[in-house]
């Protein structure tokens, strides 16, 4: 943990950055694998940079036992400051080089950062600083090195030993001592930066597969798990197959690699890892069968699979500066893994659900981070503990900022911004400025190259804009008007921010759901001229208005399309407008929208209510023609399955918190489920419909069509045995308990279990049971059992102590993350009806939690810490509650950079 000379944790800023001193040119790498005592070899050949004043070379370490440094084969002198391992005195011209021998002991390495051993199997985990936790060295991403790789090891524990790139030798060790032991070395043809170093050494299977490229080039393409996995491997292959093909033909990068591993592990600290050529991934995703996976998880795999590959050349061929350039790799690559997974889902209709899918996560969780104490720039200015940093205003909001410069360039317009971004970039570690720079000097007359000094304060502000729409009709001129009006509120250490640019998309529909044609006259600048029935806007200013003429009726705008941009829109739609949108919108996310913004108009209406002023039964009375809108959309045989899921799934807790000063969860929590019940009762002719015509699928498939209908059916069946709540029928909870029961993949099963939880049907526990039972030997089977506990609606109370309890069952472990979220995270951070009780005990079981996590995995517990950063949004007694739990974490002397660094910014909000 760096510290100043007071003791507090050092900040990181951008505007400190200079160039390394020193360059490493080649790193020999040889281990000795051992779980208590691994010895490193590192010999590496550097030189001083010219370009940088003579200073001694500092390389970074932690947790070592440094046993030898020799330069150029001599004993050197060094001394330590800190955890770097400094040099003094070292040539002044030319190249030379430097021997370090370290240990470490990997067995005890909970942290998962560097390497760990997870079921006596070596595995590592280097980005961001986990490369100093295997040697010393200059562990920061702009020394890029080519690498060589011995790793030697007990040839019957670990028959497998993988590193980066091309496997160039292989066999038996010889000579006394090494009797059972053997070798493999690898030699990786690119340089790169030391955290996209990896090596892998266990027992384990692969499935493989050939592939020829367009260029005729052959590649081996492997996907490695351990024995008794190798059954839910096949969507993992085929997702690798489809993304090396797709990014050859979108965007003609090819495999530069003779071949491509991934390797599946059960302890992870993130999703997966992109290590150049040597992939390691989380076993969720990874492993997928239809037994034992739901139509999220394969979709997710698909997702993640292809993300990791495009990271090949988007991260790993050009890679970022420094870690303030993260999104440089990151949201380019989110958005090349959205591109992906429409352009594989086929049908518009299919694309436009992956749209809204991913909008949905951008506003439930990036939105409340721009809005809260975390809150930082696409490009973060500074930092203490950078893993805080890799978070959806990086990932998602990065991919929205690409997003936005494809509509300003056009497609054809991205495809040659890119092919010059890896033409002037390719092996270099460059900026975000860089990249947007080549997409608008490939684009000249585009709007990108006109405006962006001032595009480019989506990178370096914090928050979401705010864009208002006032409309105007004037029936006598035949003129509508909009005037759009753009802040973008302050955030802790901005304040005072100007105008971005901002796409819009829109379109007018008549009262009927007609289309109109645009005549534009006005202020805003429009990517093209304004012709047929939508335009894409360009605004610039704070203020600006644009005017149709030959509006010949009072028109309903459908605007911010396709959600062109991460903005909040603020418009005053009566329920009547949103009523022609959500039956006849063109554009699918604006539909899907204008149902959200009716059901949360009513939620608010609610939750705005004294208890005593809604009904007898303390339901908020709905009107008939919500109702009917509803019904409508559900009966429309024109829209797909999956979309009418998505537009009646209402919006969630904690979007709905997002919308108010002042958060009473409880109350949210109570409305929310009042408006659950009722629309359950209210349409159940039209969810037995529903459920009756799409719950019947054959065999299975995860293509975009039969998940839309398993989507569909289960969100009927949830709402059928909700319904019997207050009937007492027990038809539909016995059904789902059967169909629980005789269900022929994980969707359908899991299905109707959320159904009799989300009832507090007295069914689930009996299911909850011969789950585990069928289940109790699949990991990732059962982390989704903890998970719907911890998650499951809390109707006495009783979700607390479930959860306590447990925390004690046998297969419950805090040392595996994806164990500790499924349970923990659950409860904590996605279930708040649960979380924020009235008796605090929620927030000592979190504040209990994050600090036994802590000691463990400080990146784990720091994610954790983020379930109370918006706590001062909270009504009392919840407010005071949650600051005393974060005081409380706050006073522990021993807290990581991690976790102390999101407390100290939640206290300080």
């Amino acid at each position: 943990m760096l510290r100043d000379d007071l003791g507090q944790p050092l900040t990181i800023l951008r505007e400190d950055y200079s160039a390394t001193p020193y360059w490493i040119d080649t790193v020999d790498l040889t281990f000795d694998l051992d779980p208590a005592k691994t010895r490193v070899v590192n010999r590496m050949t550097l030189r001083r940079n010219a370009d940088v004043p003579a200073q001694p070379l500092k390389l970074d370490g932690e947790e070592l036992n440094l046993a030898r440094v020799l330069v150029n084969g001599q004993s050197a002198s060094f001394r330590m400051e800190g955890k770097q391992l400094v040099l003094d005195n070292l040539p002044a011209e030319g190249s030379f080089d430097l021997e370090i021998f370290t240990t470490c002991c990997p067995a005890k390495n909970t942290k998962l950062m560097g390497l760990y051993v997870s079921q006596d199997a070596f595995f590592t985990q280097c980005e961001a600083e986990g490369f100093r936790r295997i040697t010393y060295f200059l562990d920061r991403p702009d020394v890029m090195a080519s690498y060589t790789v011995t790793l030697r090891a007990d040839k019957a524990r670990y028959p497998v030993l993988l590193s980066n790139g091309n496997r160039v030798d292989s066999g038996d060790l010889q000579g006394t001592g090494n009797e059972g032991r053997h070798f493999a070395k690898w030699v990786d043809p690119h340089k790169k930066p030391c955290y996209l170093f990896a090596l892998v050494a266990g027992q384990l299977v692969a499935r493989e597969q050939r592939i020829t490229s367009r260029a005729g080039q052959e590649h081996l393409l492997q996907v490695y798990v351990r024995p008794g996995d190798l059954d839910k491997t096949e969507h993992a292959m085929t997702s690798l197959v489809y993304s090396v093909l797709w990014d050859e033909a979108r965007f003609g990068l090819p495999l530069d690699l003779e071949r491509f591993m991934i390797v599946a592990v059960g302890d992870f600290n993130m999703g997966a890892m992109e290590n150049k050529g040597l992939n390691i991934f989380n076993t969720k995703y990874v492993l997928a069968n239809p037994a034992t996976a739901t139509d999220v998880d394969f979709a997710n795999i698909e997702s993640v699979v292809g993300h990791e590959y495009f990271h090949n050349w988007s991260g790993n061929r050009v890679t970022c500066r420094d870690w303030f350039q993260l999104s440089l790799k990151e949201g380019l690559t989110v958005f090349r893994d959205q591109e992906f997974s429409m352009d594989l889902a086929g049908s518009a209709s299919a694309r436009a659900v992956k749209r809204i899918e991913d909008v949905r996560v951008l506003r439930t969780a990036q939105f409340p981070e721009d809005a809260g104490p975390m809150a930082h720039p696409v490009r973060p200015d500074s930092y203490i503990e950078i893993n805080n940093f890799y978070t959806v205003t990086i990932y998602e909001k990065g991919a929205e900022v690409v997003r936005m410069m494809q509509t300003l360039v056009g497609r054809e317009g991205f495809q040659k911004g890119i092919t010059l971004y890896f033409e002037r970039f390719d092996g270099q570690a460059v900026t975000c400025d860089d990249f947007a720079q080549a997409i608008a000097d490939a684009n000249p007359e585009s709007e990108l190259a006109r405006q962006l000094p001032q595009f480019k304060l989506w990178y370096s502000q914090a928050g979401t804009p705010r864009l208002r729409v006032e409309t105007a009709y004037d029936a006598q001129a035949q003129t509508f008007s909009l005037t759009f009006t753009q802040t973008v509120p302050d955030t802790p250490g901005q304040s005072g921010k100007s105008a971005m640019v901002v796409p819009v998309t829109l379109g007018l529909l008549a009262a009927d759901g007609r289309a109109l044609p645009l005549q534009q006259s006005g202020d805003a600048v429009p990517v093209a001229a304004a012709s047929g029935t939508e335009q894409t806007l360009v605004l610039t200013q704070a203020r600006t208005t644009v005017t149709y003429g030959g509006v010949t009726e009072q028109p309903v705008p459908s605007v911010l399309r396709q959600f062109s941009a991460p903005v909040v829109l603020e418009a005053d739609d009566s329920d009547d407008q949103l009523l022609v949108r959500l039956r006849h919108d063109s554009d699918p996310f604006n539909r899907w929208e204008a149902g959200q913004r009716l059901s949360l108009r009513r939620i608010l209406a609610g939750i705005a209510q004294e208890p005593a002023a809604a009904s007898a039964d303390g339901q908020v009375l709905l009107d008939a023609a919500y109702i009917d809108a509803l019904r409508q959309l559900l009966r429309d045989a024109t829209l797909d399955a999956a979309f009418k899921e998505l537009a009646l799934t209402l919006p969630s807790e904690n979007y709905i918190a997002e919308q108010l000063d002042v958060v009473d969860p409880q109350r949210i929590h109570a409305v929310r489920e009042s408006l659950r019940e009722q629309l359950a009762h209210a349409l159940y002719d039209d969810w037995l419909h529903a459920y009756e015509a799409h719950h019947d699928n054959g065999g299975y498939s995860p293509d975009p069509v039969s998940s839309g209908r398993r989507a569909l059916a289960g969100l009927a069946l949830g709402m059928l045995v909700l319904a019997a709540r207050r009937t007492g029928d027990a038809v539909w909870p016995g059904r789902a308990y059967q169909r629980f029961k005789d269900a022929g993949n994980m969707t359908d099963r899991q299905n109707a279990l959320l159904a009799l939880l989300g009832a507090g049907h007295e069914l689930a526990q009996p299911a909850l049971q011969r789950f585990h039972a069928l289940f109790r030997h699949e990991a990732l089977v059962i982390d989704k059992w903890f998970a719907l506990q911890g998650g499951a609606v809390d109707r006495q109370g009783q979700v607390l102590p479930q959860v306590r309890q447990l925390m004690k069952h046998a297969d419950f472990s805090l040392k595996n993350p994806n164990r500790a979220r499924s349970l923990i995270f659950s409860y904590c951070s996605a279930n708040p009806g649960a979380f924020h009780r009235s008796d605090a005990a929620g927030y000592v079981f979190w504040s209990e939690q994050v600090i036994a996590l802590d000691a463990i995995n400080p990146q784990v517990a720091a994610r954790l810490a983020r379930a109370l950063d918006r706590w001062k949004k909270l009504a009392e007694p919840y407010r005071h509650a949650a600051e005393e739990a974060l005081r409380r974490v706050a006073a522990k002397a021993d807290l990581s950079n991690d976790v102390r660094e999101v407390i100290s910014r939640a206290l300080a909000a």
